[in-house]
């Protein structure tokens, strides 16, 4: 076995795609160096392919005035910074960038070879609203949102199924944000009848008195921080350690309760679940300040008010306050949010953390997206729109020696002068893994086998920080046993098998020369064909190779391991 992954690794080198094998580089480390993502072909490219592709003028056939503005401000920035922006991504680059960002895998080779001919001068705009359309999109975006919620791992008596199915149908029908949100701080009932309530369930503990769920709802929805003020006034703005105990008061009219039922004959449990319900709670709360001083706190949101007898649905109220006005914070909060995980990084760092105390760094475009946002009638799949049509999300991940300043992982202000590459997370990676060997036809007995294997897989990434709020770490960040398993596991091995039904199985079966076949490999993998040095070194693997099924082998694995297939740039 240590043979066959010496023999692996000696072949990844040769090929020269970046082993990623105990040293995939986390998001910061491949942001720090976005040559090596893609200066695998860029010398090569150069000399094969015409420059003019590579400097066509931006166009993704979209004309929105929202857009246009997007664009000037951006451009303003690079002006007044003297730097230039990088070219616009080839089709190659850009097609694999916006069905990770959007469906959450790679595109199957299939539809890279059909958009790299097609000369519509508006392909991309129709491909965003294709994949807009496409019900991954919907399982994409109800796995993002169930993992910032409650979790990959859920606390007890939560109900993932619960959350994912209130955010399945949300996404699918395109619900507006704000009603979203709504629902979300206001839900009450059966954890699965009603899934919204599993966001708040999953933030209750023993003696917690509303004070996660009061952190985690103004982090995750108005895009702010609070969760010091608990104790005390926040050292960098405004928000004090009373309007903290103000906002928990909204939280002190919700309780837990757990439901257990057995069959009297059997003494088996028929049922097992848990819901929310409003608890009868008035008046004030009280914290200590750090001097000691008992102070009560009534509801406020901000300036407003809000009455604290018994009369009063006080989550109701939060709920109504967070999602009226022209200018929400949740409109800003997810806007921030959203370029952030369309761009590599939003305009605040961290996205979760704005304020007065934290200065966007296009603030004209976070604001204007904003009031657009609302506008549109909060409408998601608009604001997605937006982003994957602008310029910055347009351009390669390789920056030139003009845009070079233009890192924010060394702690510069982002200028989205060339798009800044992000590692897979974990969904994305086992995703794109079954799209391009499809793996879970090889060797699996069904739907049900397949999931069982996808959450198997899933555990192994799932790195639990400990922090009050279960911050998860599920990148692949290179760690021992990811590589491990990257190199050996059970999808992998399934992935590079040639069993009927398996892509590798499909290529070698195929009419063509084995220059074809390698190209095929290189697409479904990394959504490019390889360059002409790729080819010399593959075409010789498998001259050397006597067993020429065992040298395919090897090569996919290879591509399968490499930094190039677990980056998203």
């Amino acid at each position: 076995m240590l043979n066959m992954i010496r023999t692996r690794l000696w072949i990844v080198l040769i090929v020269g795609v970046g082993v990623a094998v105990g040293v995939a580089p986390s998001c910061a480390e491949a942001q720090a160096k976005p040559k090596k993502v893609a200066a695998v072909d860029a010398s090569d490219e150069k000399e094969a392919d015409s420059a003019a592709q590579s400097r066509t003028s931006f166009t993704t056939g979209s004309s929105d005035v929202i857009i246009d503005f997007v664009n000037q401000q951006i451009r303003q920035g690079w002006v007044d910074n003297e730097i230039e922006p990088s070219e616009v991504a080839s089709d190659e680059e850009w097609i694999r960038r916006v069905y990770l960002d959007i469906l959450g895998h790679i595109p199957p080779s299939a539809d890279v070879t059909a958009f790299v001919e097609d000369r519509d001068d508006a392909k991309r705009s129709k491909l965003i609203d294709k994949l807009l359309d496409d019900p991954d999109y919907v399982r994409n975006w109800t796995t993002i949102w169930s993992n910032l919620l409650i979790g990959r791992q859920p606390p007890r008596r939560v109900s993932q199924a619960g959350m994912q199915k209130f955010l399945r149908e949300a996404f699918a029908k395109n619900r507006p944000w704000n009603e979203i949100v709504f629902d979300i701080t206001s839900a009450e009932g059966h954890f699965e009848r009603n899934g919204a309530v599993n966001y708040l369930l999953a933030q209750m503990t023993m003696a917690d008195e509303g004070v996660q769920a009061t952190a985690k709802t103004t982090k995750l929805f108005l895009g702010m921080q609070v969760q010091c003020t608990q104790c005390h006034d926040h050292p960098f703005n405004d928000w004090k350690q009373a309007r903290f105990w103000e906002f928990n008061s909204f939280f002190r009219q919700m309780r837990r309760i757990d439901h257990r039922k057995f069959d009297e004959k059997s003494g088996r449990q028929v049922d097992d679940y848990s819901e929310l319900v409003r608890a009868d709670f008035e008046g004030p709360v009280f914290y200590e300040k750090r001097s000691g001083l008992m102070v009560a706190a009534s509801p406020a949101f901000f300036d407003i008010k809000v009455d604290d007898s018994l009369d009063t649905d006080r989550r109701a109220a939060l709920a109504r306050f967070m999602v009226e006005g022209e200018k929400p914070l949740i409109a800003q909060a997810f806007v921030n949010r959203t370029w952030g995980q369309f761009m590599g990084y939003g305009f605040t760092r961290p996205v979760d953390d704005m304020g007065p105390h934290n200065s966007p760094s296009h603030p004209e475009v976070l604001d204007r997206l904003s009031e657009e946002f609302v506008k549109s009638g909060y409408d998601i799949k608009q604001l997605v729109r937006w982003i994957c049509n602008s310029e910055p999300y347009n351009l390669t991940s390789q920056f030139n020696s003009k845009n070079e300043s233009d890192d924010p992982s060394a702690g510069e202000i982002p200028l989205f002068s060339h798009m800044y590459p992000k590692a897979l997370q974990a969904e994305q990676l086992y995703d794109s893994l079954i799209v391009a060997t499809q793996a879970h036809k090889s060797g699996s007995a069904g739907w049900e086998q397949a999931e069982s294997q996808r959450q198997r897989w899933m555990q192994q990434f799932v790195i639990a920080f400990g922090t009050d709020e279960g911050d998860e770490a599920t990148i692949f960040n290179g760690t021992i046993p990811q590589a491990l398993m990257m190199m050996n596991g059970e999808l992998t091995q399934n992935a590079i098998n040639t069993a009927p039904g398996s892509y590798l199985h499909s290529v070698l079966s195929q009419k063509g020369s084995d220059n074809q076949k390698v190209k095929e490999l290189y697409l479904a993998s990394l959504g490019r064909a390889p360059t002409s040095r790729e080819f010399s070194t593959a075409g010789k693997l498998i001259k050397v190779n006597r067993d020429k099924v065992i040298a395919y082998q090897d090569l996919f694995w290879a591509l399968l391991n490499s930094n190039e297939f677990m980056t998203n740039h």
